[in-house]
């Protein structure tokens, strides 16, 4: 059973990431225009009343005139909150803005946190109730047990939206879906298996429920609480226990699990013994879901038995049972349909979806999205989707959606699901699937990256971050004592374990002067004492000698003084890839849509074989990002229109091209606006790129910076880059100034390019 490890955070860390910037983790930003005084006329008086009298007329249109269709309330008293118990309505402020992140993050959905204070179910229900008309569905969360099943139950009855208590239905769903595909595996009936739950809170109930549902028959479950089995004739059981019971002899675990085909543990650390795993029916099935601790680790149920299929709450070994993979987009088909409730056919529906796509090749971009390496393969160590899949939002939602239909709860039908399908993929943001691609790529080669300005805040941060995720080797330069202070000053021990070099280490020093002397001698007529000043008083220098002498895999630097005084320092002492152009390409993402601008740091007025060369070299960059490159050659001209001096050059790169018959599509010269959208395709039907570029080669890198930079000042996409192409070695410069997020995300660049790249020859 193969483990990875977990990333780790200090308390600080945490606060520090809830506190920066603005505090806490969601913002409310309108999705109108909001600029001319005509704006807000239409937005709020008098353009205000003619909306208002339609949903007057018609409470439906509220779907079509305001939010309501894809806004969720995120709903607790933090009676029960994650395993901390009851520590109060505003306590669970944090996990329920960090639930409507999860909303938005993978499924899209707008959501709202409203912590109820107080511990009467009535009050709670009437309080959700008189606020319900506002939004689309309702998700409840951390509240304890019996009072959740009481307030799910009475809610579902009063309003005529979904109301979903993820820690019951979620967790039932996806145990569900593995369930389905264990089974598959082993061999055996769902109709004729044993299953013991061990736990017997709200989940547990839940996934009780889902599991007779779905063909386990009612008396071959057996659910044992702290007190252990839940026979009939038990004293004391409440209806929901009761609902459970079961004619039974066995009065403990121990009892209770011999024989049986799967036991399922929602409950503590350590209850299920090695000798009981021993005492299983042939190839058992166990779920050991208790957080953070198993009731078995995957490690010692091998001990005693290779014929086990072992699934865990956990991330760090194959199949996590992760809440994660349904309930965003579970909600996201219920409100495309405009669902009156969550039932049960559309839970089972998710749960054999969720199944059914764990069963599938993983294509190409979905191993990327998840990691590369070792592609995933249905089997015992992969009987769940990962919760990085891009595919869950193309899968899931349909499958709910047709069932609230089939089922009559739905108001609104979905007349094309292809469309539906595309249209549910454009709302995931692809930055995130690409970076995590990455991520989990470089989390298993663990290559060395030397963060050059070592005592830079922001770069130590990310330094740390990057340690911390495990996603390789971080070596800070600079000074020892320089970089204690500032570890104290964030909040960790100066002895934190990071390792730290600069000059003063002799035999490093002797090497890199002797590697750069060698280099310079002759190139630029230094001195050997000339190339000791530079290794001894400059990072950059010292930082690029040690990725070119194999002391280090990659480099970021840049953050403290500007991008083209990094550059020249770092010429010096790494040359450019044999054969190919240095340039700085520009990751732009915005929802629906990822677009690479080009050149954006190096040359200032680039020739037509320049720019010809930077197409060429980016298409291949795209390419290892996982996308398909489409290339635009940009202008204030669209395909000679008007004719001016300023376009010819761009002109003669897309003939330069056409003549090297490279292997994808290009075109050109366009302005933006004709590059980027769909609506000029009837204007110019006989190009292939127009709408649909995602390559942007612009005409100098005085329009590219004054481009990339106004859409990361005032716009709302995300920048990634400059990234650096072209140079001989995996490096990196961060933009003056950058965050930490900015330099993370560049090292983790530098560590992936060190991995794909062969720097020794064109890729």
């Amino acid at each position: 059973m193969k483990k990875t490890k977990i990333d780790h955070y200090t308390d600080k860390e945490a606060l520090d990431f809830h506190n920066t910037n603005k505090a806490g983790k969601i913002e409310i930003i309108s999705s109108k225009p909001m600029t001319t005084k005509r704006d807000l006329a239409l937005a709020y008086s008098p353009g205000v009343a003619a909306p208002v009298r339609a949903i007057a007329e018609n409470p439906d249109a509220a779907y079509d005139y305001t939010t309501k269709g894809n806004l969720v309330a995120v709903i607790s008293n933090g009676s029960a909150i994650l395993g901390m118990g009851n520590l109060g309505a505003l306590a669970s402020k944090p996990v329920m803005e960090g639930k409507a992140v999860l909303f938005k993050r993978f499924a899209d959905i707008d959501s709202i946190d409203l912590e109820i204070d107080s511990s009467d179910p009535d009050e709670i229900i009437k309080s959700i109730k008189n606020f319900s008309k506002s939004f689309g569905g309702i998700n409840l969360e951390d509240i304890a047990a019996p009072d959740c099943f009481v307030i799910e139950e009475k809610l579902k009855k009063l309003l005529d939206i979904p109301v979903f208590h993820d820690d019951q239905h979620g967790t039932a769903i996806i145990t569900t879906a593995a369930l389905i595909n264990a089974l598959d595996i082993s061999k055996k009936s769902i109709k004729k298996i044993k299953v013991v739950i061990n736990g017997a809170g709200a989940s547990a109930m839940a996934c009780a429920n889902l599991f007779k549902k779905s063909g386990v028959p009612k008396n071959n479950i057996t659910m044992i609480d702290r007190k252990g089995v839940i026979y009939k004739g038990r004293d004391n059981l409440n209806q929901w226990k009761l609902a459970h019971s079961i004619k039974s002899k066995n009065r403990t675990l121990e009892q209770a699990i011999k024989g049986v085909d799967v036991f399922l543990g929602l409950s503590a650390k350590g209850v299920l013994t090695k000798k009981m795993v021993k005492s299983m029916a042939k190839k058992p099935i166990i779920f050991a879901c208790a957080n953070p601790d198993p009731e078995i680790t995957p490690e010692e149920v091998s001990e005693v038995r290779e014929d086990v299929i072992v699934a865990t709450g956990r991330s760090d070994y194959p199949n996590q049972v992760n809440n994660l993979i349904g309930f965003p987009y579970i909600f996201r088909g219920a409100l495309d349909v405009r669902a009156k409730t969550i039932n049960e056919e559309m839970k089972v529906a998710a749960a054999n979806a969720i199944a059914s796509l764990a069963r599938e090749d993983v294509p190409d971009e979905v191993a990327a999205a998840m990691g590369g390496g070792e592609r995933p393969k249905y089997g015992k160590e992969y009987i769940i989707p990962s919760t990085f899949d891009p595919r869950l939002i193309s899968v899931i939602p349909i499958a709910v959606a047709k069932a609230a239909i089939k089922s009559g709860v739905a108001r609104k039908k979905i007349k094309d699901f292809e469309i539906y399908k595309e249209q549910l993929k454009q709302r995931l943001d692809p930055s995130v699937t690409i970076l995590q691609g990455i991520n989990n790529q470089i989390k298993k080669t663990q290559k060395k990256v030397v963060f050059a300005d070592g005592e830079d805040e922001n770069t130590l941060k990310a330094a740390i971050a990057f340690k911390n995720s495990n996603l390789g080797i971080p070596i800070l330069v600079g000074k020892k004592e320089k970089i204690k202070e500032r570890l104290k000053e964030i909040g960790l021990s100066e002895n934190f374990n990071i390792e730290i070099t600069n000059s003063t280490d002799k035999n490093k020093r002797i090497k890199y002067v002797n590697f750069l002397f060698k280099k310079l001698q002759r190139e630029q007529g230094l001195l050997e004492r000339d190339c000791d000043r530079m290794v001894r008083n400059d990072r950059v220098i010292w930082s690029s000698c040690m990725v070119s002498c194999g002391d280090a895999d990659a480099m970021v630097t840049g953050n403290t003084r500007r991008y083209a005084s990094s550059l020249d320092k770092i010429k010096k002492v790494i040359e450019p890839r044999p054969g190919e152009i240095m340039f700085g390409l520009n990751m732009i993402v915005k929802k629906g849509k990822t677009v690479f601008i080009g050149d954006t740091s190096v040359h200032e007025d680039p020739n037509a074989e320049q720019l010809s060369e930077i197409a060429i070299s980016s298409a291949r960059v795209v390419r290892l990002f996982g996308f398909n490159p489409k290339v635009a050659f940009l202008s204030h001209s669209t395909f000679g229109q008007p004719i001016t001096s300023r376009t010819k050059h761009i002109r003669d790169a897309v003939e330069i091209l056409k003549d090297k018959k490279v292997d994808f599509q290009f075109d050109g010269d366009m302005q933006p606006d004709v590059a980027l959208n769909k609506e000029y395709k009837e204007l110019y039907p006989f190009s292939g790129i127009v709408g649909n570029a995602n390559i942007l080669i612009m005409p100098g890198q005085h329009s590219a910076q004054i481009s990339y930079k106004m859409m990361k000042s005032l716009g709302e996409a995300k920048v990634i880059g400059p990234l650096l192409i072209g140079l001989g070695q995996a490096v990196e410069i961060a933009p003056l100034r950058s965050s930490t997020s900015d330099i993370l995300n560049l090292a983790s660049v530098a560590a992936y390019s060190a991995g794909v790249i062969d720097y020794d020859k064109k890729n």
